[in-house]
Parts: structure tokens; C-alpha cells; sequence
């Protein structure tokens, strides 16, 4: 009996992955991509059949992704190949076992190679450059990008999630009305008028350490967040913070889009965006209330863990910390 899953890609393809209990049949709008012999026992391995071409990295990489988002619980794939190719081995999509002709593709790894998730292709780590800001030392940042920036299928909503940038003439209608939300101005505090929060956004906006972002859910806007380079930031006398540290501040403003289930799929997605566009950053941390146990609880649900409490000038605050070793161990995105 076979399971047909149907995985949408950003760029508007739409990859099929039919798996029986024996094989897995990948095709790409409607065009065959590749077939592979499956052994489930003692773990899954995969193999191409008598006379068929050489693997590709395109059908390596859609392999592998059709087997990752079908099951989060799926955390290696062994692959049995007389050649390898060298594009997979370079970007680690392959990585050679200890066994000749035998290689492994890893969850942890194919979650942080960054296209076709990334709305930009990076040429590498932006040059580092020390440069001092306010009497603060940190890396020279890159300009910042306009547009959206991450785009992804998430399989068990059924709906895609994308982060794009402000655009204050378009979004301010709605950031005003979030604000004023009785249920968000009880934490955000930053109730006022449209002129009001004009001027908040463009102050954001020619910040170079903090990017302002809309999270969408089926390019419907639901949410506001601000990421922010930690060094940079009121919280690093708080903590150690590291060079490429990243922060955020995060705010739902549609009601139909709150709950745990949402959560888990624009936090998750927020936090990829982040150690994808660069991957020298080792960690993301927030500084919610530490009265807002809902967010925390959603929060550790997610990975991240309360390093401490400390005292804003403005509140009690609960510093939440991610590693970027423990997302990716973890990484249960689909």
C-alpha cells in the first residue's frame, strides 16, 4: 500500500513522495525525479536500483526532505551509492560512514542548509569587521534586507508560514491596531496613535541592529516581530552575550491565529530564519515578562530554557535562551 505526500516548495513546485513499504517514488511538478529501493530494518536505508543513473544533489535534496517532513521523528537516512555527488558532500546533504560506499544524511544537518528557505541567497558570512556603537563592541552587521526573507510549507498545518519585512506604509494600519489590542498593550505597552507608531517603526527602521518583521500564515499577516542583535541591545549587560547572538520580541495580533499549534509553527519558523541568515549565531534569546507564563510555557515547549529573571527598568523580566546546537538536535520542523 503506498502513502502519497504532496510537500510544496517555495518556489511554487510542488514535490510528490509516494513511499511503500519497500520503495519511495519522488517526482517534481508531475515529472519523475527519482526512485529508490527502501530497507526500514535496522534503520532506514535507501538505494538505487539496478541500471539507474547516478543520484543527483536536486534528488538527493528532495529525498531527503520528503523523508524528514513526512516523520520529525526521522533522524538519519543511510544511503547505500557507488558515487556520491560532489555538490551533496560539500554541503554536507551527504556526509561518508564508516563503511565504503555508505552514506549518511542527518536531520540535524538538512535543517540548516538555508535555500530554498531563505527568501535571499547569502554569498557566505557577511566579513567580519569590529566596529564600537554606543560605546558597545560588536560586528560591523550587513544592511538589512527588504522583502520577504523566509518562506516554508509547514505540513502539519497545512498552510504556509513566511517572514517578510515591515513596510510602514502598508503595515501601519495594522501594527497601530495590534498595539491597542487591550491583550497586547497589557505587555507591549506601546498603545498610541497611528503618527505615534509611525515614528516607532521608522526609529526601528534606520536601526542597524534590529530588523522588524510581519509573520504570515497563507501570506495573511498575523504577527509582528522584532529581531534584534543581542551585543548591541539594553539586555547585553544582562548576560554574556555573544558576538552574533540574536534576540527577539514577539507580538500575535490576529486572534484566530493564538495557540499552542500556531505558536510552535511561527516560533520554530522565526527561530530557523535566524540561525539560517548567519550561521555564526549560536544562540536566540527573548526577555518576555516573567509574569507571562503562557509565552514561557510555549516557549520551553519549543526549546528554549529560563536562564534567569532580571529587572528591566520597565519590568521583571524572564531571560529565555535557545542554543543552536539544541534546535537543530531537536529540529522537529516538517
Amino acid at each position: 500500500m503506498s502513502n502519497a505526500n504532496v510537500l510544496p516548495l517555495p518556489n511554487g513546485s510542488r514535490l510528490v513522495a509516494d513511499e511503500t513499504e519497500t520503495g519511495l517514488s519522488l517526482s517534481l511538478e508531475g515529472q519523475p525525479l527519482i526512485q529508490l529501493r527502501l530497507t526500514r530494518e535496522p534503520e532506514l536505508q535507501l538505494q538505487l536500483p539496478e541500471g539507474a543513473a547516478r543520484l543527483d544533489s536536486r534528488a538527493a535534496w528532495a529525498t531527503c526532505y520528503g523523508l524528514f517532513a513526512r516523520d520529525p521523528g526521522c533522524q538519519r537516512l543511510l544511503w547505500q551509492l557507488d558515487e556520491a555527488p560532489a555538490e551533496a558532500l560539500l554541503s554536507a546533504l551527504l556526509v561518508p560512514a564508516e563503511t565504503a560506499g555508505q552514506y549518511r544524511s542527518e536531520r540535524t544537518l538538512f535543517w540548516q542548509l538555508p535555500q530554498p528557505w531563505l527568501g535571499h541567497s547569502p554569498m557566505g558570512c557577511y566579513p567580519q569587521q569590529m566596529v564600537v556603537s554606543d560605546g558597545k563592541r560588536h560586528p560591523l552587521r550587513p544592511p538589512k534586507p527588504r522583502g520577504e526573507v523566509y518562506r516554508r510549507f509547514d505540513a502539519r498545518l497545512g498552510a504556509w508560514i513566511s517572514l517578510r519585512t515591515v513596510d510602514i506604509d502598508e503595515d501601519l494600519g495594522r501594527f497601530n491596531r495590534w498595539q491597542n489590542s487591550p491583550r497586547v498593550a497589557s505587555f507591549w505597552q506601546e498603545q498610541g496613535s497611528l503618527e505615534q507608531h509611525r515614528e516607532y517603526l521608522s526609529k526601528l527602521q534606520d536601526d542597524p541592529h534590529t530588523l522588524t518583521l510581519i509573520g504570515c500564515f497563507d501570506d495573511q499577516p498575523f504577527a509582528y516581530f522584532e529581531a534584534y542583535w543581542a551585543r548591541e541591545d539594553r539586555i547585553a549587560p544582562f548576560y554574556g552575550a555573544d558576538a552574533y547572538d540574536r534576540g527577539i520580541h514577539m507580538l500575535v495580533g490576529e486572534e484566530q491565529h493564538r495557540g499552542p499549534h500556531k505558536v510552535a509553527s511561527w516560533l520554530s519558523a522565526l527561530v530557523h530564519y535566524l540561525f539560517l541568515d548567519d550561521p555564526r549565531t549560536q544562540r536566540v534569546v527573548a526577555e518576555p515578562r516573567a509574569d507571562n507564563t503562557k509565552m514561557i510555557g510555549y516557549m520551553q515547549g519549543q526549546g528554549f530554557y529560563c536562564q534567569k529573571e532580571f529587572d528591566f527598568p520597565h519590568k521583571r523580566a524572564a531571560l529565555m535562551a535557545l542554543e543552536r546546537e539544541r534546535f537543530f538536535d531537536r529540529c522537529s520542523l516538517t
